[in-house]
């Protein structure tokens, strides 16, 4: 028997919505673990990392190696590009989501994914009695940061505004560290 072409959209959803379930149940149990939010924050921003370093096979590595497989993206040349890629396509891809993008400094080196709606807290009301200093979907930061340490990119993720904790939106910062070697990258004439 064959395997159909693409996935139906009901089985996307359906993986989303475990995805995002069986998260919650993760957080749950590390705020009944870890009595302090930044041992909590630090747990989800290092799962990709913690994989990625030490058993080679973890999230960071199996998301770029699929979306590299699946997206057929071409080489970027700038930030800009990179940015881009990550909120049309990889978002899309993995939490049926687009954020919006803004460029923060002249150099184009830090910018921010903005998030309307985030699938993360699709089934979370409020943080958890007295954890207001958590990060709730801070596994996305790792997730990003360790995708693109696969693609030898350093960057900082952090989370900037959170709907859980009453802002309008949701905004990751990616500041990339180390300035892309344009020539590196140009096309042969």
């Amino acid at each position: 028997m064959s395997r159909p072409a693409h996935r139906r959209p009901e089985y996307h959803k359906i993986n989303k919505d475990l995805f995002v379930l069986t998260y919650g149940a993760l957080v749950a149990q590390l705020c009944k673990d870890y009595e302090k939010d930044e041992d909590v924050n630090k747990y989800l921003d290092k799962i990709p990392h913690t994989f990625l370093h030490h058993r080679g096979y973890g999230i960071g590595t199996r998301l770029v190696e699929d979306f590299l497989a699946r997206s057929c993206v071409r080489r970027c040349h700038s930030y800009s590009e990179i940015i881009d890629i990550i909120a049309q396509v990889a978002f899309k891809m993995y939490l049926g989501i687009t954020p919006s993008v803004t460029c923060n400094n002249s150099s184009r080196t830090e910018f921010s994914l903005i998030l309307d709606k985030n699938p993360l807290v699709e089934f979370v009301e409020e943080l958890p009695a007295g954890r207001s200093s958590l990060c709730y979907c801070n596994l996305l930061s790792g997730i990003i940061r360790g995708a693109l340490e696969m693609v030898h990119l350093a960057a900082d993720v952090t989370f900037l505004q959170d709907t859980l904790k009453g802002d309008r939106v949701t905004e990751i910062g990616i500041t990339f560290l180390k300035k892309l070697d344009e020539k590196k990258y140009r096309r042969k004439k």
